[in-house]
């Protein structure tokens, strides 16, 4: 029989053409466009791209658009379930009940067709971020604050959450997030989702699985995690201790390591340049300071005395960007899910077009022929 891989580690389970990842160079593709490049882009462009396979012309991106703008809002009848959630909760944990009771109103919501399909994640694309911003305010005792056709999907989410309209470099930020969140190939969400998918159950039932994956700290719940370490830091002189206390006791550190990349992970280069920005703009350096004497500690450490590749992940730097974003953060998980969703519709997309049963198989090392007593 083939040897067991613990986590799967190295298995290649299907293919895809939906994103690329070289682990030993650092590099990561949607579609065959690096992300250096894609940041450049709007999210609408690059949600079109995962989920149509190309990016859009000006009429199609138009057309994409005017159909987020018409499902962004939600009604009456889901503010009021909001209403009635646990206001302690995570984010995720509304955003999983909302999206389960959206499927209730869905005609389409049994139809496994490609235009169905489109259809609805055109609808969970839209509202994503308007249910995590209306569930923080409801949260809060705020009045919701409902999208602003004008805006762009980041400064329309900051907007929502807020009150106000975010600064330039806020909306750009949010918006990059966004992209950068949203696909990274066969993760453990996204495997969890195809796996649902292949059962051919619905895409809103493929896309709760990967909501319940996404908010483990292991996986996209790490960002939390991230933002509540720099909380128990008091400053940037403390976090060289607090690193090398973690390290002595053989503690995860959170931020750092990927299973796939053996150097440093693209998205975390990226959000490390965005999180110097936001600093400086904020002219207050006390997050990244902190988070840049953590790296440092670890690479010193781990990297150089004991020759490991540990590096920050995508999610070390963007609970930077978050803190001085004051993104809430039981609201962190669920605002990387607004950019996953993208990939994770795309992912089930591929699923049904092409399926066939997710079912691996296990190597049973139990006892045998164990007689019951009479």
């Amino acid at each position: 029989m083939t040897d067991v891989q613990k986590g799967l580690e190295k298995v290649i389970a299907l293919e895809t053409k939906i994103s690329y990842i070289d682990g030993e160079r650092g590099l990561l593709e949607y579609r065959g466009i690096n992300i250096n490049e894609l940041v450049k882009l709007t999210f609408l462009e690059v949600s079109h791209l995962l989920i149509f396979g190309h990016l859009p012309n000006n009429d199609e991106l138009e057309d994409f658009f005017n159909q987020m703008h018409d499902n962004r809002d939600i009604d009456d009848e889901v503010l009021n379930l909001l209403k009635i959630c646990n206001f302690n909760i995570e984010g995720m944990d509304a955003l999983r009940t909302i999206i389960s009771y959206l499927s209730h109103c869905d005609q389409d919501l049994n139809d496994n067709s490609m235009t169905a399909n489109i259809r609805k994640a055109t609808k969970l694309i839209a509202k994503f971020p308007t249910i995590v911003a209306a569930f923080h305010r409801i949260s809060e005792l705020e009045d919701v604050i409902h999208p602003d056709p004008s805006l762009s999907h980041g400064a329309n989410f900051l907007y929502m959450l807020k009150g106000f309209r975010p600064k330039d470099i806020e909306a750009r930020i949010m918006e990059t997030d966004f992209i950068i969140s949203a696909e990274h190939e066969l993760n453990a969400s996204t495997f969890s989702a195809r796996v649902t998918a292949s059962t051919t159950s619905d895409i809103y039932s493929a896309i709760i699985s990967g909501l319940g994956t996404l908010k483990g700290r292991l996986h996209g719940g790490a960002r939390l995690a991230v933002m509540e370490m720099l909380d128990e830091i008091p400053s940037p002189d403390e976090a060289e201790k607090y690193t090398l206390d973690l390290i002595s006791k053989k503690q995860r550190i959170m931020g750092f390591g990927h299973r796939v990349y053996k150097t440093h992970d693209p998205r975390g280069l990226i959000f490390k340049k965005l999180a110097i920005q936001i600093a400086k703009e904020n002219k207050d350096m006390t997050w990244y300071d902190t988070a840049q004497k953590i790296e440092n500690t670890v690479f010193q450490e781990i990297v150089e005395k004991k020759n490991k590749p540990i590096y920050p992940n995508v999610d070390f730097y963007a609970g930077v960007m978050y803190k001085y974003l004051e993104i809430p953060p039981l609201l962190a998980t669920s605002v990387f899910a607004i950019g996953r969703i993208a990939g994770w519709l795309a992912h089930c997309i591929e699923q049904y077009g092409d399926n066939r049963l997710i079912r691996p198989r296990a190597r049973y090392i139990g006892e045998h022929e164990i007689h019951l007593r009479k």
